[in-house]
């Protein structure tokens, strides 16, 4: 196999990012479109590359990434973590850096269920006199 891949699985709320690895010259793409284009507002664009920025390696890697569920800015953060995942496996003396900026930890907060006999998840009916 010519080109050595290096995989990552990046997860939030229920976006679910599939992240791939590879030497190259820093090109980002996601489901076939450059992550510019994917994410159009700066602070999506940010948290994609942030973990690249704080290793220093933003020139190093090709990335491509299939990505989907969710909305858009959980699927930021999904990739972001994917991409953290696959740079832990290239060099595990990363961790420290990227655990310092929270990158390693994933955000398991979700949309909580509706229970039966409530409006939603907590909120119960509303009191009425008459």
């Amino acid at each position: 196999m010519a080109l050595e891949f290096i995989r990552g699985l990046g997860r939030r709320k229920t976006a679910s990012a599939r992240v791939r690895l590879a030497k190259g010259s820093g090109k980002i793409t996601v489901n076939g479109k450059d992550y510019t284009e994917y994410f159009p507002i700066v602070f999506w664009q940010q948290k994609v590359v942030a973990p690249l920025e704080v290793v220093g390696k933003q020139k190093d890697f090709d990335i491509s990434v299939k990505v989907s569920g969710s909305g858009v800015n959980a699927q930021a953060e999904a990739v972001r973590h994917g991409i953290t995942r696959a740079l832990l496996i290239f060099d595990e003396g990363l961790k420290p850096l990227l655990k310092a900026q929270g990158f390693t930890t994933r955000d398991s907060r979700a949309k909580e269920r509706k229970k039966p006999g409530r409006h939603g998840a907590r909120r119960g009916h509303q009191w009425r006199k008459r």
